[in-house]
């Protein structure tokens, strides 16, 4: 029995599109003789839904559009999709996180997902109800078949932290002779996610002494990115296969056997920057054409934020579709300015430079007036951001172009970013990443050539918005720094040094400007956005 995983990339509510996209994959796994296509979790839908929930005709839209492909697929071929299927009783939530075995004209049954997540991102009990894993056993043929979503393998404890879960749903399951487990997921990219996933599955594998196989929906859903990177284990835990990271993909294995039937190059791994590029090229790009919008634009400094971000734009969307503005006051050196034009020049991307000095010395005159203000401040440092996002924001209003902001995670994890300044913008593509981050990106596309200028990577980072300026002025040596917004804010430690000491209170107070920030690309296991939730008004000085 030859067996598909299709590894797509669905759109959130864009049934036409995903049943159209389904069905182009069960005719190519027809085209491979397969006989059974699996697909991801909520691969009918999109993944994740959060409050689209609350709009019942979504999910009827998602069952027709069901309906459809299940009239659409080619005879003699079982396919397994995901969606959302309503809860009939009058108790419980409103719904199943579900899975639908189907062939020609015929929906021949349904499987409901019992373990719901709700930490970090995740809020499926809001509106999921638990289904029941000793009903997901089936036949095809003389072959049984096991099927669990996504969560429902992650019970198992691994010895390093602590588990979420105190009951393990797997091992409430009774053991039956099966020839395959399967395993419909949408689980998010963040370093070192995959060993995780290979840890789970090949418990779940052991368990029932069958192989499994593990298939991961990919692309980018607002801040979450989704790496695919599919893969079957034999009984014993070993992988025998491998789809794409960061791409759709279409793989067959013969069942007896475990052959990869595509003869199938071999998945080489690539180091963690590597990875960190692809995920958020991906992420930038869906979010823009899941968003239905095309262009980008946002401030070149020549310093190595905006630098980087430039790159990943020119790769995430093509230079034509992206501008890039040059907006200096007194304070701008003229290396600044160079910097950015040559690198400009490397991406062949457009760079318009305004001057805001007028503006600024215009409006800067009316406050000191005003205010009785006799001194250069921070008020003025922070008008400078303000009169740059006002321009940025008027380039979207005026080209539908949307502005990306160039903040890093321990710029935000510390407030030393302006709110409607350089915090504006509809995306924060370098959010979750530390300066080492950065670096460590920005001399990935310098490999092969000199694509940043080395200045620009070497050079003291500043904000230049007063003479002399340097962030260090303000904020520990970003070493230090980023190591402590890894220990607190990624790995939750308890403070420990310096550093940690003036992070954690600095983390406190500064909670609001992140509640306000753009949408930021999540790409670790903790970041700034949707996940975390921390309150604004409370006496919690310090961690």
């Amino acid at each position: 029995m030859r067996i598909a995983l299709a590894q797509i990339n669905p759109t959130l509510a864009g049934f036409e599109e995903n049943i159209q996209k389904s069905l182009d994959y069960v005719l190519r796994a027809k085209e491979k003789k397969a006989e059974l296509v699996i697909f991801p979790e909520a691969s009918l839908f999109g993944y994740h839904p959060f409050d689209l929930l609350e709009r019942e005709s979504l999910v009827d839209q998602q069952m027709q559009a069901l309906k459809t492909l299940i009239a659409k697929i080619p005879k003699g071929i079982y396919v397994i999709v995901g969606g959302f299927e309503k809860n009939k009783n009058k108790i419980g939530r409103p719904y199943y996180n579900a899975a639908f075995l189907i062939q020609k004209n015929k929906l021949i049954k349904t499987f409901h997902k019992e373990l719901l997540p709700t930490g970090d991102v995740f809020d499926e009990a809001r509106f999921i109800e638990k289904g029941n894993l000793k009903d997901n056993f089936f036949l095809i043929g003389k072959k049984k078949f096991f099927l669990t979503i996504c969560e429902d393998i992650w019970a198992w404890k691994d010895g390093k932290k602590r588990s979420d879960y105190v009951v393990n749903p797997i091992q409430k399951v009774k053991r039956q002779k099966v020839d395959l487990v399967i395993n419909l997921s949408a689980s998010p990219f963040y370093t070192d996610k995959l060993k995780l996933r290979e840890f789970m599955v090949q418990q779940t594998a052991k368990y029932f002494k069958a192989p499994m196989v593990y298939v991961n929906i990919v692309g980018g859903q607002d801040e979450i990115i989704f790496d695919g990177q599919s893969f079957l284990v034999s009984a014993d835990g070993k992988k025998k296969l491998s789809c794409l990271a960061f791409e759709e993909d279409l793989n067959v294995f013969e069942l007896s056997s475990l052959e990869d039937w595509n003869k199938t190059a071999k998945v080489k791994p690539e180091n963690e920057t590597a990875m960190l590029r692809k995920a958020l090229v991906l992420g930038m790009r869906d979010f823009l054409k899941k968003s239905g919008l095309k262009r980008v634009h946002f401030g070149l400094s020549g310093g190595i934020d905006s630098a980087l971000l430039a790159c990943l734009a020119a790769d995430a969307y093509g230079p034509q579709n992206v501008s890039l503005f040059a907006l200096p006051t007194q304070f701008n050196h003229k290396e600044s300015f160079e910097l950015a034009e040559k690198l400009a020049k490397n991406l062949n991307i457009n760079l318009k430079t305004i001057s805001i000095q007028s503006m600024f010395e215009f409006i800067k005159n009316i406050l000191d007036a005003e205010f009785s203000v006799k001194e250069f401040s921070l008020m003025h440092e922070n008008l400078q951001s303000r009169l740059r996002g006002l321009i940025l924001m008027a380039y979207s209003n005026f080209s539908g172009s949307m502005l990306l902001t160039t903040g890093n995670k321990s710029e935000y994890a510390t407030g030393y970013a302006t709110l409607y300044g350089d915090m504006c913008g509809g995306l924060a593509p370098l959010g979750d990443l530390t300066k080492k981050q950065i670096v460590a990106l920005s001399n990935l596309y310098n490999e092969e050539t000199e694509l940043i200028p080395k200045r620009i990577i070497t050079r003291p980072p500043s904000a230049e918005l007063k003479p002399d300026q340097k962030d260090q002025d303000f904020l520990p040596a970003y070493d230090d720094l980023d190591a402590s917004v890894v220990r607190l804010v990624e790995k939750k430690l308890p403070v420990k040094g310096k550093t940690d000491e003036w992070l954690s209170k600095v983390l406190m107070r500064t909670e609001f400007k992140r509640w306000q920030a753009a949408p930021i690309l999540k790409v670790s296991e903790h970041s700034f956005g949707r996940g975390r939730r921390y309150p604004l008004a409370h006496k919690a000085t310090k961690i």
